[in-house]
């Protein structure tokens, strides 16, 4: 079993990761998990944050000479933010006497629902953990666990289908293709009309002192078949991978192959006929999305996110004083115009990490010689299903 814990808060020192789990002699590459945190930076309609912070990590246990041991990977990244937040997010000392405290809490947010569950009366004490900053440590792990499932040829992508309410028409022909359209464009969206939709849509929620939200895809290509379980509820994949995705701030639906639209149909324009051919099974078409009862069915899995506006607004919306009780307009703190394609490179990440969680699970072993081994008798056994 592979699992990792989070610390850190927005303005805080910095943030850090523990993966526990991991098989030793895993190639771990330091560039590929800061590329994928250079990714979550980028996208238009994010903010003056992503101009100060340059993300990278700084592995401290678990690797030698590039591979793991076996033992806790422990990763660290610095917030260079920290140097303007000292007098206010200090670890040690005395609370300053004239330390402006945030008593305005945001609809939308974590604010007023966690100051009253951890009594505080200083709403920052809950939106600087609850703050989607937090959400490097996700890509971080994440970025790990898609070192460990490239042995096994499996890939995940993502790219964003809609932002406030322009989706994307045409796109390409080929998976290939979409990608490397979609890490080309700003928004992250494959369709360039779209993309010219997309972006006008944000310049007008900036203008208006608002935010925007949207709706990405995530596709996981190269599962074996097998992965998850039908046997009990936390155990089925599609349960997992979609409680993952809801867990990323601010995202609010969550749907796998034809999601709602399967809803709207009869059953024979919904399920994915079974063929057999050249020694295999087939699959004409994939509306379950991938898994079926819980179980990987051997098709991409496909899983789209729906991200609600960032609650932070430059023209806020009214609020109460926690202190006064007065109606005034929220808390402003610096935040984005719209993270929609930011968040799709979050999703990619979290979907790497439940579906490598899986397949240790299915495949684990103490060594990535064991795992291999396990995995190479599966698929063989497989093969002569």
């Amino acid at each position: 079993m592979i699992r990792y814990l989070s610390a850190g808060e927005s303005h805080g020192p910095g943030l850090t990761v523990i993966v526990e789990g991991l098989p030793s002699h895993l190639a771990v590459s330091k560039d590929e998990i800061d590329q994928q945190l250079r990714r979550r930076q980028q996208g238009y309609g994010r903010g003056y944050r992503m101009k100060i912070e340059s993300d990278e990590v700084e592995i401290t246990s678990g690797v030698r000479f590039g591979l793991t041991l076996g033992s806790p990977v422990t990763m660290q990244i610095i917030n260079r933010d920290f140097s303007h937040w000292t007098d206010r997010m200090s670890v040690w000392g005395q609370l300053p006497t004239d330390l402006k405290e945030v008593t305005r809490p945001r609809p939308g947010h974590a604010d007023l629902a966690g100051a009253i569950k951890y009594d505080h009366a200083d709403v920052r004490n809950v939106l600087e953990r609850a703050s989607a900053r937090n959400t490097a440590t996700i890509v971080a792990a994440g970025a790990l666990a898609r070192q460990l499932l490239s042995h096994f040829d499996m890939e995940v992508s993502a790219h964003v289908v809609e932002i406030g309410g322009e989706r994307v028409g045409t796109l390409p022909e080929t998976w290939d293709d979409l990608v490397h359209q979609a890490n080309a464009s700003p928004v992250r969206c494959a369709d360039a009309e779209a993309e010219s939709r997309m972006i006008r849509k944000i310049d007008e929620a900036k203008e208006r002192g608002d935010t925007v939200g949207g709706v990405f895809e995530v596709v996981i290509r190269g599962c074996p078949v097998g992965l998850g379980s039908y046997a009990h509820p936390d155990r089925k994949l599609d349960g997992r991978l979609a409680g993952a995705l809801m867990s990323i701030p601010a995202i609010k639906g969550v749907e796998i192959g034809l999601g709602f639209v399967s809803a709207h149909r009869f059953g024979s324009q919904v399920h994915d006929p079974i063929l057999y051919q050249d020694g295999r099974y087939l699959r004409p078409s994939n509306g379950a999305g991938g898994v079926e009862g819980g179980v990987t069915n051997g098709q991409p899995i496909v899983l789209r996110g729906a991200m609600k506006p960032i609650a932070t607004l430059y023209h806020p919306l009214p609020s109460v004083d926690m202190k006064t009780k007065q109606v005034e307009e929220a808390s402003v703190e610096r935040s984005d115009y719209c993270a929609v394609p930011a968040a799709s490179v979050v999703a990619e990440n979290m979907a790497a990490w439940v579906i490598a969680e899986a397949f240790l699970e299915k495949f684990g072993g103490d060594s990535m010689e064991q795992v291999k081994e396990s995995f190479r008798v599966y698929q063989k056994r497989v093969s002569q299903r």
